[in-house]
């Protein structure tokens, strides 16, 4: 069987003109990998929107509902980076769901790939940098809570630190959380991961891969 990749076209909704966060990059990857021969947009897995009840299990469930019908106030809006939008709001649950599957997939199958998802950043009660719901926390819960797996790892190889994810699962022992990254970067506030490896500024891509290497 070929590489179970997880895709949907909703990952892409348009964002204001001039915005900073390259939201089509989600688009251009799966366009990419179908240019490449690697896959057939037929052959994606289209994921599911992820219940509420499975993202409260990493996040508040009035913070859920309140970004979910576009009751955010600015200065959190302002906070999170991105305006708010039905397609926004659809795009990120859907993207949880997307990381949901990939597990499944990885379960059955030994690996699989999300095109999307990664959103580190995203707090129990908050959104911050570009990030709304942490689907790395959630899938480590869900995966956790229903018995599929004893452990999880989190490699986070991101140049920000992944400190949403840190925070969200600082008293779970059976979530190991681990964040590569630049030292001197977002988030300015760095959480506690349960390793965290700050990385020089300019480092060169041998001696980065060394650090990965060495570090799995």
């Amino acid at each position: 069987m070929s590489l179970p990749l997880v895709y949907h076209d909703d990952y892409s909704p348009p964002l204001p003109p001039g915005h900073r966060f390259p939201m089509e990059k989600f688009r251009l990857l799966r366009d990419h990998l179908v240019t490449l021969g690697m896959t057939t947009d037929a052959a994606l897995l289209r994921p599911s929107l992820c219940s509420r009840d499975i993202l409260t299990l990493a996040h508040d469930a009035d913070y859920v509902a309140r970004y979910c019908s576009g009751e955010m106030g600015r200065d959190e809006l302002r906070r999170l980076g991105l305006p708010w939008s039905p397609e926004l709001a659809q795009r990120t649950v859907r993207a949880v769901g997307g990381s949901l599957l990939a597990a499944e997939q990885a379960l059955q199958h030994g690996l699989a790939c999300h095109l999307a998802g990664g959103t580190h950043h995203a707090h129990r009660d908050h959104a911050s940098g570009f990030c709304i719901f942490n689907d790395l926390a959630v899938l480590a819960l869900y995966l956790l809570e229903s018995g599929r797996v004893g452990r999880v790892l989190i490699f986070d190889c991101d140049v920000h630190q992944g400190d949403g994810t840190a925070r969200i699962l600082e008293n779970v022992p059976d979530a190991v959380t681990v964040s590569l990254h630049c030292e001197k970067n977002f988030p300015t506030r760095k959480a506690h991961s349960d390793w965290d490896i700050p990385l020089p500024p300019g480092m060169g891509d041998e001696a980065y891969l060394q650090v990965v290497h060495d570090t799995l």
